[in-house]
């Protein structure tokens, strides 16, 4: 489909795959709503785009996917995805802060910098759509369960803190709120995985995800446990 409203997003992709793989395209484009309903009558579909290889209909690009012998995307396809996306962004990140603030990559704050970024990083997500992810959140969270209204402080709880500590500024706020959340968090993901052995979607990257519960969110909530009790000790003790 390509009007003066609307260009098919999955006709440009479609046509990219196939080119891509080697094939010659004859693309013939869908320029008004009198020809994109005549297709569809005269083809018997519903949707476009619609690609025939040789005699043989194949489909739209999921179809397509799937005849190229691709993985074809789907909505409760599990994915580690977005975490890893994250949590490489945030190192990047710690690198980026710690050649800004001492001159080189690896320094003394680097780890700390990447761990506050995630945290940062993680509670942007949750905060996009903060209804989809107290909802989530309710499915395991023990506190959320008690008080509901705590699945919707936690997202700017933890960008706060996360935000606090990659400036190293009011540590005397940010690392208790890390140390609470990181711990009711922890307490909360190891019951329901490994105790009642429930298999629940993580709430962690936000209320859409398709991460599963257990590790990922885990690990979470223990490095927020960790920053919670280093930066107040790194800044009275060492």
């Amino acid at each position: 489909m390509k009007t003066d409203e609307h260009l098919c997003p999955f006709g440009l992709k479609t046509l990219e795959l196939l080119e891509r793989k080697g094939y010659r395209v004859d693309d013939h484009t869908l320029d008004s709503r009198e020809a994109i309903e005549a297709f569809k009558e005269e083809a018997g579909v519903d949707t476009t785009p619609q690609v025939y290889i040789g005699e043989r209909r194949v489909g739209g690009y999921e179809e397509v996917r799937e005849y190229l012998g691709m993985s074809v995307p789907g909505e409760k396809e599990i994915s580690y995805q977005p975490v890893i996306a994250i949590f490489a962004t945030s190192l990047l990140i710690g690198l980026a802060v710690s050649w800004t603030a001492s001159d080189t990559l690896v320094s003394g704050r680097m780890l700390e910098y990447a761990i506050a970024a995630a945290m940062t990083l993680l509670g942007l997500q949750k905060l996009q759509d903060i209804e989809n992810f107290s909802t989530m959140f309710l499915n395991y969270d023990l506190l959320a369960q008690r008080h509901v209204r705590y699945g919707y402080v936690y997202p700017f709880a933890e960008t706060l803190a996360g935000v606090l500590m990659l400036a190293g500024a009011w540590i005397w706020l940010a690392a208790p709120l890390a140390l609470f959340i990181g711990t009711v968090g922890a307490v909360s993901v190891f019951k329901a995985v490994y105790i009642d052995k429930r298999e629940l979607k993580c709430a962690c990257v936000g209320g859409n995800s398709n991460v599963p519960l257990g590790f990922v969110s885990l690990t979470e909530n223990l490095v927020m446990i960790f920053m919670g009790l280093w930066m107040p000790l790194k800044a009275l003790v060492l």
